[in-house]
């Protein structure tokens, strides 16, 4: 079922309430893919009524971002939806999110925001904290659900639901990737065919920055270099980041300490892929 309006959405999860169902909700951009569903399957696992919103949100794109190329196709989306276990899609236009004259924006400052992607895209986490808020208040679900991969992402979004005491569980998915190791992406279509072949090397070099961390490396730096020179080993790749961080704090560290985030954003012509991978001490 699509429900492209807020007040209908609200009606109907009204309805699921005053029968004491749970409410699971899964935010994504559209043009499903296997780790989509997976989220969407951990979160029918979970409650009983799940809400899956289909909405590429124009402010978290900049202007010389793919906002208008990003891809969409409604009809497939609810037809994978639903076959994961959604019983609704929430599709609203940008002017039912953004009516005339909206000028409020939820924003989650410091280090946090700053650094990884934040800081090749400035205004990209204002317009997830914004949307993402926005979508909580509408559909007031109870848990909801967001992968690995996009860990900056979900770390801002914990602290942003903490920090505004939210009723509400965020819950991590693993990152669920491709027979040969690529994380799935919706921007994985843009590849051309030797990009695709070439951009495994995030997933190679993130597990050669694990096998080094497990060996005994701790420091930051050479774990960093060992990640970045993997990637340069393919032609294509234009490294915009290779990163190490404490996580969930997302802190600048020299040595790792008990658990840090290796994050990687990498080119392949004009499309920007990302991966990560955790870094935790036994």
């Amino acid at each position: 079922m699509i429900v492209e309006t807020i007040s209908a959405l609200r009606n109907y999860l009204n309805e699921q309430r005053k029968q004491g169902r749970t409410i699971g909700f899964v935010p994504t951009m559209g043009y499903l893919h296997d780790g989509h569903l997976s989220l969407i399957r951990s979160a029918k696992a979970d409650n009983d009524v799940v809400v899956v919103s289909d909405f590429v949100n124009p402010t978290q794109f900049a202007p010389n971002e793919d906002f208008d190329s990003y891809p969409r196709d409604i009809d497939r989306d609810e037809q994978l939806a639903m076959s994961a276990g959604a019983d609704v899609v929430f599709y609203p236009s940008v002017e039912e999110m953004y009516p005339a004259g909206s000028s409020t924006f939820v924003e989650t400052e410091g280090h946090i925001t700053k650094v990884l992607c934040g800081a090749s895209r400035p205004s990209h986490f204002r317009g997830v904290t914004t949307v993402v808020s926005m979508l909580f208040n509408i559909v007031q679900p109870d848990k909801a659900y967001f992968g690995q991969k996009d860990a900056q992402q979900a770390a801002v979004l914990i602290k942003m639901v903490r920090d505004l005491h939210m009723n509400l569980q965020i819950v991590v998915c693993p990152i669920v990737r491709e027979a040969d190791g690529l994380a799935m992406s919706s921007r994985n279509t843009y590849l051309s065919a030797e990009a695709r072949q070439q951009a495994v090397v995030l997933n190679q070099a993130l597990l050669k920055g694990k096998t080094l961390f497990e060996s005994g490396e701790y420091n930051v730096q050479k774990l960093s270099e060992a990640i970045s020179n993997k990637i340069k080993e393919m032609p294509l790749a234009d490294i915009d980041y290779v990163s190490i961080y404490d996580y969930p704090s997302l802190e600048t560290v020299e040595n790792i300490n008990e658990q840090a985030l290796a994050a990687v954003a990498v080119r392949f012509g004009n499309t920007r892929l990302i991966d990560n991978i955790i870094l935790k001490k036994n």
